[in-house]
Formats: structure tokens, C-alpha cells, sequence
């Protein structure tokens, strides 16, 4: 009998895709972590922009109270099917996915710089040089998850082994999210809000508030601690900006399950996202504290894609 969950995930997904002859036809892998106490967190993303000859690798390690460490780098080398290494300018990672929607490991070595203030990046702060080495696995806790109307899908994960900085060892044991898209990406065409975490009870909750001129579209789920997974028909984030964009405060509700969520950013990791043509969108993800109004807590990643109109620098 055919599965009729249009949310279930091919596991065939998990390799690589044909790309179209779109010079933004992209395929990533964003994965992400936060410790279990919450006070080390850090995410990597692999982009693949083939028609471009290019692999984005952007890369952070953040937690309140310590300074930003950032590899990152938008011209490495095309990875050739079917692979997923990343090599070049002190950059040697490789993703490997094991049993295809059960594990993932991110391991290898790569340049990167400390920030001692996240709006440094914007400011166009060189930073003070280090090296980072991950060695990752994200294993899948919930029901990985493919969106409905794009080529995308989000996998809930607890999250093992060690991030190294500088020659310092930190263990990582906590949650995290993985996600693999492929498709058109222009960045710099409209904003978004994308979100995952795990709430102390076990919930696990995921939106994407996608922000095209004159409409919202809605993403996600909450997956609960018994296993049912509930998809996210309406979702109204609103937030408070600072200096940069940089976001102090937000809120989430979920519907139709009826969370309400009051989001902190509290450790920052952005980019800048430069164009071929110039165009800029900044990018500010953030390690987050999620407080749902029913007295539930728990952390995860947060991001906005925020174009910057014409005009108007960076």
C-alpha cells in the first residue's frame, strides 16, 4: 500500500541531486547544535552551487558568555557528485551520511577567526585567526520531515563528539536539527524566519515564516514526546530589532496545536551574504531560549534572512 504521508522523506533524498540549469540551483546540509546545557552551541552548513563552480562552507561555534568563532567561505571549490567534501583555502570537512535518515557525521579541519562582539561580522572585522576541527554526529530523534510544496526536508537529532578551537577540546552532547534542500536559493529575493529546538519535555518544534512581498507562507511541525507529529498550518513570528538587525526579542505561535513561544536570542553567529551582482542580505542565526506560555523552556537555533534593499550598503 502506498504511503500517503506527504511528509515522509524518500530515503533516496539523502544523496545528491541533478541540478537544473538555474545558476542559484543549490544543495545544502545545515546542520546544527546546542549542549545539553545549553551553554555551547555552533552549527555548519555545506552549500553547493554547482552551476556556479562553487561550495559555500559557513560555520560557527557560539554560547553565551563566549566569543564567536567563525569558518567561513563562499569560493571552495565545486564538490563533484557524489561526494560531499570540502576542501581548499585550509578547509579539509567531510559530511558523511550513514544509514540514510539515521546519522550524519561532520569531521575535518578548517581556518576560522574569534569574534569578541557577533556585529564585528557586520562591521567587516577581520578577526583574531584560530582553526576549528569538528567531529559531529547528528543522530535522527523524531520523524524526519519533507515539506509539502518544496524540495526540502527537516530532521530532528541528538547531537555527539567534540568541536575543537585553538587546540581547546569541548564536548558536545545535546539536540540539534539537520536539514537537506535542494532548488533555486536566491538569498537575496525575499526575508524569512526559520526556527527548530527541543522543549524540556521532549517537543520537538520547527517554522519557516517565509516572507514573500504580499504574502506568508507556513512551515514546520511540533512533534510530541508520544510521537505524534502535528504540521504547522499557521505561524506568526514578530521581533524586535536592534543595531545590525540584530534581533533582541521575538514571538512564535504554532498553529493549529496553539503554542505560544517568547524567543531570546542569546549567542549570535551571522553572515553576510554577498550576490554576483552585488546584492546583500544579512543573516543573523542565534542560539536561542524558547519559553512556551505553558511554563515549558528549552533552546535551539533561530535565523532571519534579511535582504538589504538597494541602495542602502550593508
Amino acid at each position: 500500500m502506498a504511503d500517503l504521508n506527504p511528509h515522509a522523506v524518500d530515503p533516496a533524498d539523502e544523496g545528491r541531486h541533478q541540478p537544473s540549469g538555474d545558476p542559484l540551483w543549490n544543495e545544502s546540509h545545515y546542520l546544527d547544535f546546542v549542549s545539553h546545557d545549553g551553554q555551547l552551541a555552533g552549527y555548519a552548513r555545506i552549500g553547493l552551487y554547482p552551476n556556479l563552480g562553487v561550495t559555500w562552507w559557513t560555520t560557527v561555534v557560539a554560547g553565551p558568555g563566549r566569543p564567536l568563532v567563525a569558518s567561513v567561505a563562499y569560493d571552495l571549490p565545486a564538490t563533484p557528485a557524489p561526494g560531499l567534501t570540502v576542501r581548499g583555502d585550509g578547509c579539509s570537512v567531510d559530511g558523511v551520511i550513514g544509514l540514510p535518515l539515521d546519522s550524519m557525521v561532520v569531521a575535518g579541519t578548517a581556518a576560522a577567526v574569534v569574534h569578541d562582539d557577533p556585529a564585528d561580522v557586520y562591521r567587516g572585522a577581520p578577526g583574531r585567526p584560530t582553526d576549528i576541527e569538528l567531529d559531529l554526529t547528528w543522530r535522527t530523534d523524531g520523524i524526519p520531515y519533507h515539506y509539502d510544496v518544496t524540495t526540502r526536508y527537516e530532521i530532528p537529532c541528538l547531537v555527539g563528539g567534540t568541536v575543537t578551537v585553538g587546540g581547546e577540546v569541548l564536548g558536545v552532547e545535546g539536540h540539534g536539527q539537520r536539514d537537506h534542500s535542494w532548488g533555486v536559493r536566491d538569498w537575496w529575493a525575499f526575508s524569512w524566519c526559520w526556527f527548530a529546538g527541543r522543549l524540556d519535555d521532549g517537543t520537538r518544534i520547527h517554522g519557516a515564516d517565509i516572507r514573500i512581498p504580499g504574502q506568508r507562507i507556513p512551515f514546520g511541525y511540533v512533534q510530541h514526546p508520544d510521537g505524534l507529529v502535528e504540521t504547522v498550518t499557521g505561524l506568526d513570528v514578530t521581533e524586535e530589532l536592534g543595531p545590525f538587525g540584530l534581533v533582541t526579542s521575538a514571538r512564535a505561535r504554532l498553529d493549529p496545536v496553539g503554542l505560544d513561544l517568547a524567543i531570546e536570542p542569546v549567542a549570535f553567529g551571522p553572515l553576510v551574504l554577498t550576490a554576483t551582482d552585488g546584492r546583500v542580505s544579512r543573516f543573523p542565526r542565534a542560539l536561542a531560549r524558547f519559553t512556551a506560555s505553558d511554563g515549558r523552556t528549552g533552546t535551539g537555533w533561530i535565523e532571519w534572512n534579511q535582504p538589504v534593499p538597494a541602495g542602502e550598503g550593508q
